[in-house]
């Protein structure tokens, strides 16, 4: 017999939004479905899975064109009276939501993330490769980590709207988003297998987030079809919540549009899952325009590509500075996950490993290849907290044949912003310089792809310039470069020959010593640089920061005079309330004994 329960919820699920620590997980009677033959895809990922000719097929297999159509309304009945009728989610939301990820990597490192996160669960690996559906012969990408997995109730939290239990400092996750917008970037449809232990009860579930069922039965709402196992004692138990009916009829959706044809298959795919753990498996990969699978599986066995980054320096022979410029990691993150995996995280994992198609992946820290570096703290102002970060800046290996700079900044061990130049493009100055810092005081934008640009955001990105400019003087001179002030030294060393000798000498003259007594001419020469060597407009600059940072403690001051203004007015106003009330009083007594 099936076993029953009542403390888990209902195996389909309507995804809603929620607050805080509360998710809104409602029940909805299964609707019949209805039989829609599928594209058939070819194994072959670089040959075009659509022809560019079948626009309309094209345009619902390719990302950013997938949310132009008409799902149509299926008319569903009111709510009976006396029942709330929950707030529902149109699977366009979906689509519309997942794009907030411009970058196919950028939603594949927030699947890392759920998996790094699960460390202090006892994850020691992430497995990250590409799967062939069976069903078609199509590729799909999987995720698999060996995490405390999802009971019943965490994995319908994990496929709703907004949830997140993720509370801790130290997470990578916070928003409960991650999730739904990371696969629906990467493919149309997901399933997910896990298992956990959850109060000495073991368990399994299923369940399909698939926008292509959505799509082609024409919901107006987010259905979630999900099945739920006990698998405590010798075999697995279906955990019926409802009728043995629903609980068949969510097998049978998911059947239908997952690449699983029969139960056998699917609870085949928890075998190498272990006591608990997690699989997602991605199908149903977005296309190009070209109509080519976005990310390519072909050109590197052990690595997965973005096929347009990839594809952007063409098949024409390269100058020999641009071949090694593309040869450094700081270009290879564009289209290269290995390359990106490689440096996602700031600290070295001591017992997990991120496994890419078959390799485990190996970290790279840009700070210990640095030449010259040096440690540099940061205090910023932050109100009511005391926080401190040390940057570590230096010249990359290749300098000065490479002009790589930037800063890599990093939010709880996460890469947000990789190779950030905050120098200007015009200047040459900082060519070659990098750093890398963690900002936890900062905000990180849903994507986690860039920060909120708030006024901590702004004061952090002046202070770095001045970093660049005050390393660069000091050292660039160690990999080559002329320092500042070194051009104008060698000028006025070289001998003065011919007529514009007299003229040079005076202008050199009248520079340093004024002009001659007596004489009209007040103008002085502006030379590039003066006699400590600095440049007209690195002065400048030195002159707009300092005033910037200046502002910035007014403003702060100013902000605490504020509050302080505010804490008196409201303690004056008190006292004045206290005021009344003692004259009210004293009042009363006085007119009490006249009284008498």
């Amino acid at each position: 017999m099936p076993r029953k329960t009542g403390s888990t919820p209902p195996a389909v699920v309507v995804l809603t939004s929620s607050d805080d620590d509360e998710t809104a997980v409602n029940t909805m009677s299964n609707k019949k479905t209805k039989s829609v033959t599928r594209l058939q895809e070819q194994r072959g990922s670089s040959t075009p899975i659509v022809s560019s000719s079948d626009n309309k097929a094209l345009d619902w297999r390719s990302f950013w064109k997938a949310g132009n159509f008409d799902f149509g309304l299926t008319g569903n009945p009111l709510p009976d009276d006396g029942d709330l009728e929950h707030a529902r989610v149109h699977p366009k939301f979906l689509h519309s939501n997942a794009t907030s990820h411009k970058w196919a990597f950028g939603a594949i490192a927030e699947l890392l993330d759920n998996a790094v996160d699960e460390i202090h669960n006892g994850a020691t690996f992430v497995k990250v490769d590409k799967v062939d559906i069976m069903k078609d012969n199509s590729p799909a990408l999987l995720f698999h980590d060996d995490g405390g997995g999802m009971d019943p109730a965490g994995i319908r939290k994990c496929m709703s709207l907004g949830y997140s239990s993720k509370k801790s400092n130290t997470t990578i996750g916070q928003y409960g988003n991650g999730f739904k917008t990371s696969t629906m970037r990467l493919g149309a449809d997901a399933i997910v297998f896990t298992r956990a232990v959850r109060g000495g009860i073991a368990t399994q579930s299923v369940g399909l987030l698939s926008y292509t069922f959505l799509r082609m039965t024409s919901q107006d709402d987010v259905i979630v079809p999900m099945i739920d196992f006990d698998i405590s004692g010798h075999w697995a138990e279906p955990i019926v919540n409802g009728s043995q009916d629903d609980w068949s009829s969510n097998l049978k959706t998911i059947l239908e549009w997952s690449p699983f044809s029969s139960k056998e298959d699917l609870l085949i795919q928890f075998e190498d899952i272990g006591r608990h753990g997690t699989k997602v498996i991605i199908f149903n990969l977005w296309l190009n325009d070209e109509g080519i699978y976005e990310l390519n599986f072909d050109d590197d066995d052990e690595d997965i590509r973005l096929r347009d980054e990839a594809n952007q320096g063409g098949l024409r022979k390269l100058r020999k500075s641009v071949a090694e410029l593309q040869a450094h990691i700081s270009y290879r993150i564009r289209y290269s996950l290995r390359a990106y995996i490689s440096m996602l995280y700031l600290k070295r994992f001591t017992n997990f490993n991120i496994i890419l198609r078959g390799k485990p992946v190996e970290q790279h820290s840009i700070a210990d290849n640095l030449k010259y570096s040096k440690v540099v703290k940061y205090k910023p102002q932050l109100h009511a907290v005391q926080a401190s970060v040390d940057t570590t800046i230096g010249f990359i290996k290749e300098a000065p044949a490479l002009g790589v700079c930037g800063f890599n900044v990093y939010h709880k061990n996460r890469l947000i912003l990789p190779f950030w130049k905050v120098t200007g493009d015009g200047s040459s100055k900082g060519l070659g310089v990098v750093g890398v810092l963690e900002a936890n005081f900062l905000e990180p934008v849903h994507d986690k792809q860039g920060f909120e640009r708030s006024s901590a955001f702004i004061r952090l990105e002046t202070k770095l310039k001045q970093m660049v400019m005050e390393y660069w003087k000091s050292c660039c001179h160690l990999v080559g470069y002329k320092p500042p002030g070194l051009y104008y030294l060698e000028k006025t060393n070289q001998v003065p020959i011919g007529p514009a000798a007299n003229i040079q000498n005076k202008l050199a003259k009248e520079q340093y010593d004024g002009p001659p007594e007596g004489s009209n001419n007040k103008r002085k020469t502006t030379l590039d640089f003066d006699v400590s060597g600095k440049s007209f407009v690195d002065r400048i600059c030195e002159e707009n920061i300092e005033l910037f940072m200046r502002c910035e403690e007014h403003a702060s001051k100013e902000i605490k005079l504020q509050e302080l203004v505010n804490s008196l007015e409201k303690k004056l106003k008190e006292t004045k309330k206290k005021h009344a009330q003692l004259l009210l009083l004293v009042e009363a007594k006085r007119k009490l004994q006249n009284a008498k």
